[in-house]
């Protein structure tokens, strides 16, 4: 095999991954890790089985490298809560950020939703590891904050709770709110949101 062809697989397999993780994405968002089979994926893929295995060789590699990926985004608007920013400020940015990601990734919020609901079978290490241990950095912040007067009295602990409450219910619950709401208010749906959230935390958190 010549270098160039080696370049040219290289790029297709990367190509086919990506085909194939999209797809999975969409059938473990729907129906989680144990209703998600290797045919649901190769049929939304568009391939055959075969080829869906040749890739990744299993479902469970398939989900454990999208919830990997997913994680790392998840985790990086709060590790950007930053000490040197205006505290209302820095936490306003975070509840934009989560409240965005609701608006365009709705099917990892919904993968991420799923796991947990399914007692966190692939995330359980890193919610008690990772996870816990930089929520507990910003919570320590934002006790500090809250100490100087900077921010109202208010535990951070679940003051991050309510923020991924307040924020994900758009993405994991978007059938119900645009059932509500209905087609013309789901139009203007996240800048709906963004306004009122920004109140909602100006009028908690304003010392």
């Amino acid at each position: 095999m010549t270098k160039q062809s080696a370049r040219k697989q290289t790029r297709i397999q990367k190509e086919k991954r990506e085909i194939i993780l999209n797809a999975a994405l969409e059938v473990f968002s729907v129906h989680g890790l144990r209703g998600a089979t290797l045919e649901k994926i190769a049929a939304s893929a568009e391939m055959s089985k075969p080829h869906v295995v040749y890739y990744f060789g299993s479902k469970d590699a398939i989900y454990t490298e999208l919830l990997e990926s997913l994680l790392e985004i998840w985790l990086n608007p709060l590790r950007e809560l930053s000490a040197e920013g205006d505290p209302l400020a820095e936490i306003l940015t975070y509840v934009r950020r989560k409240l965005r990601m609701s608006q365009e990734m709705p099917r990892e919020s919904r993968l991420f939703a799923t796991e947990i609901l399914h007692g966190a079978p692939r995330t359980r290490a890193t919610l008690s590891g990772d996870l816990k241990s930089l929520v507990d950095e910003k919570a320590a912040l934002i006790a500090r904050w809250s100490a100087e007067g900077a921010i109202a009295k208010i535990d951070p602990h679940h003051l991050i709770f309510s923020i991924w409450a307040m924020t994900q219910h758009y993405a994991d619950f978007d059938i119900q709110v645009c059932a509500i709401l209905g087609p013309d208010r789901s139009a203007t749906l996240f800048d709906e949101a963004d306004a009122h959230l920004t109140d909602f935390f100006i009028r908690a958190l304003r010392p």
